[in-house]
């Protein structure tokens, strides 16, 4: 199918347009004929020519004023424009260019001349119109493309809300103390979690775990993960077992830890491991029973003021089958507490790269001793923003805050 179909002839001379009409319907094409600019800038607007050829000096309007008013009509489609001229200065044909045409003919006009400039209008025609059906089609992908976009923004925002929904509590005041905890994932969703759950009477179970990678396979694996260490069902969390008194109590956290490990490796189809840190704290007395699993080091801040990172490390959990986990204890005394957090926070790096490490969050931990509570982590999350220098972190930060007063705290 040819580029060039219409051509509209504007010149002020009817012997000059018999002429060039006689021609052009010879070759084929469907021509008008204007005397005027005015007259063929309406021709033009009922219904746009594929090529106009112009007398650059006529009467009225000029054909370089009808080029210029042409050029700003819309139109879909590009149509050719090309001036009819005795003129052969350089700086009048820079003029015709700027004005919008694309070619020049010498009057009087060649038939062999005008047929070759015609010819390769409906090449640059051809071209244009290609392009603008690659980019109606890419225009047409690209918001398809917005659209799943956008459809997958707001699942990840409803995953989001779901993933933060399985820590159902941020602050638990107990008898003993108070239990603060936070997550923050580093996009939608995150690998990070962190809770805890009633382990009968006298104990109570904290975990926080880091599964490998972000996005949306790791946040599915900590979903599955929480499920085994429910705070609402406690016949499905494998860190409780129930006693001959029907009543569910801790079990030791290294077997919890291995049992763990066997499972995913043996039934989850998965190339994630985790990190872990399982601890039963005994209320009455605040002795802890813990395991580590390539998670850091908990942190306990004595009432005294005085910082320890205390643990055994450990391997990460799905990472080695007949792997041994260690356990290891320790006792709070009223006013200590103890801050287990995700590698989020002591290998947020700064600006130079930098880490923040044991000994930067050590004088975190001097520098907010008097700050209790959900305080103390919203401004652990501030001076790692003054730290990294943004609040945009590389990697989920998450927190579990436990501060012992003790059975006969007021």
């Amino acid at each position: 199918m040819r580029a060039i179909k219409r051509v509209l002839v504007v010149d002020d001379s009817k012997l000059q347009r018999k002429l060039l009409t006689i021609a052009l319907k010879k070759w084929g094409f469907q021509v008008e004929e204007a005397e005027s600019g005015a007259q063929a800038l309406r021709m033009a607007a009922a219904r746009r020519p594929d090529l106009v050829l112009s007398d650059w000096m006529m009467p009225g309007m000029s054909g370089l004023e009808l080029c210029k008013q042409f050029r700003e009509m819309d139109g879909e489609n590009y149509s050719y424009f090309i001036l009819l001229t005795s003129k052969s200065d350089k700086e009048e044909v820079a003029l015709g260019l700027d004005s919008g045409a694309d070619d020049f003919l010498s009057k009087p006009v060649d038939n062999n001349e005008l047929r070759a400039r015609i010819t390769a209008g409906e090449r640059l025609i051809e071209m244009q119109r290609n392009m603008v059906q690659v980019n109606r089609a890419l225009s047409e992908t690209l918001g398809e493309l917005q659209q799943l976009y956008d459809n997958i923004d707001s699942d990840l925002k409803e995953a989001k809300k779901l993933q933060q929904s399985l820590v159902k509590e941020r602050f638990r005041a107990l008898p003993v103390g108070d239990l603060s905890l936070m997550l923050r994932s580093s996009g939608h969703v995150g690998g990070d979690l962190v809770g805890y759950f009633e382990a009968g009477s006298q104990h109570i179970g904290l975990y926080a775990l880091d599964v490998s990678g972000h996005g949306i396979s790791s946040a599915l694996m900590t979903a599955r993960l929480a499920g085994y260490l429910s705070s609402a069902a406690p016949d499905q969390n494998v860190a409780l077992y129930k006693n001959d008194q029907g009543e569910f109590v801790p079990r030791a956290p290294d077997e919890v830890v291995a049992d763990l490990n066997n499972l995913v490796l043996g039934e989850m189809e998965t190339e994630h491991y985790f990190t872990l840190l399982l601890a039963f704290v005994e209320l009455k007395t605040g002795h802890m029973v813990l395991s580590q699993a390539g998670h850091p080091h908990p942190a306990i801040q004595r009432a005294t003021g005085k910082i320890e990172m205390i643990g055994t490390g450990g391997f990460p959990v799905g990472l080695l089958s007949d792997v041994v986990f260690e356990k290891f204890e320790l006792t709070l005394a009223r006013g200590d507490r103890i801050l287990i957090l995700s590698d989020g926070v002591t290998e947020c790096p700064g600006p130079d790269g930098t880490m923040l490490d044991e000994d930067g969050l050590t004088s975190l931990m001097y520098d907010l001793s008097a700050t209790r509570g959900p305080a103390f982590l919203e401004a652990l999350i501030w001076r790692l923003t003054e730290f990294n220098g943004s609040a945009d972190f590389p990697d989920d930060v998450s927190a579990i805050l436990f501060e012992y007063q003790g059975l006969d705290a007021t």
